[in-house]
């Protein structure tokens, strides 16, 4: 059964009472999912040491599968953490900093 995508979620902490969008809380949750995955984040590390990469980089250093590396990066571009720009016939990936820090701070935030 799926839930309407207006509804609201209240949590409870202490006295205070939190309300949640339910939308925004499936949203987080997916970028979250996209985030802690062991090959996913060595996408992530490696992209940071390197700045941007192609595809074919990636599963090279990787030592993947092309199909393994594209899925993965297409699962990050989703979360919007990677960011594709095309260049000719190539398409370079790169982090999405702002988008990092904003989880970053939603983390932060959930372990309050």
């Amino acid at each position: 059964m799926t839930k309407p995508k207006n509804e609201h979620i209240v949590l409870t902490k202490g006295d205070e009472e939190i309300e949640l969008d339910y939308s925004e809380l499936r949203k987080a949750v997916l970028v979250l999912r996209a985030v802690n995955h062991d090959l996913r984040k060595k996408i992530i590390s490696l992209l940071e040491e390197q700045d941007r990469l192609t595809v074919t980089d990636i599963y090279i250093k990787l030592r993947l599968e092309q199909s393994v590396a594209s899925q993965h990066l297409a699962i990050l571009r989703k979360a919007r953490i990677v960011r594709p720009s095309r260049e000719g016939k190539f398409i370079y990936y790169s982090l999405d900093k702002e988008r990092i820090q904003q989880i970053a701070d939603l983390i932060g935030d959930l372990a309050e």
